[in-house]
């Protein structure tokens, strides 16, 4: 896993979160798993998507999707999918995650909420 800063053709910003991954099994087995909505369900439910269709999608190479969460403040991002064939057959994927809107919001570990005193 890696992770980068590096500006993306088409972003006018870096985007939030850059990941790599490589995978034995071959493109067209992951491609399945990207865009297949019966086996994207597994592991993107629809319930994470503002939308179920993809907003942009390059057959076998590449796809994004429009992501909302379902807690206030309800944010939403754009995660792109892109993956390319390794020298030994297998995939390697790559993943593009940025938060809509331009800017910056960052999420305490505890969820953010609003701390409570409570009576002894």
């Amino acid at each position: 896993m890696s992770e980068s800063a590096t500006l993306e053709p088409g972003l006018d910003l870096a985007p939030d979160l850059d990941l790599a991954y490589e995978f034995d099994e071959p493109p067209e087995k992951l491609w399945r798993a990207l865009s297949i909505p019966a086996f994207r369900d597994a592991w993107l439910p629809d319930a994470a998507l503002a939308e179920p269709e993809p907003l942009s999608a390059v057959p076998g190479r590449e796809i994004s999707y429009r992501l909302r969460e379902d807690t206030p403040p309800f944010l939403e991002s754009s995660v792109t999918f892109r993956i390319c064939e390794t020298p030994s057959g297998g995939t390697r994927l790559r993943i593009l995650h940025r938060l809509s809107g331009g800017g910056r919001c960052l999420m305490a570990a505890n969820g953010n909420r609003t701390p409570r005193a409570r009576a002894a």
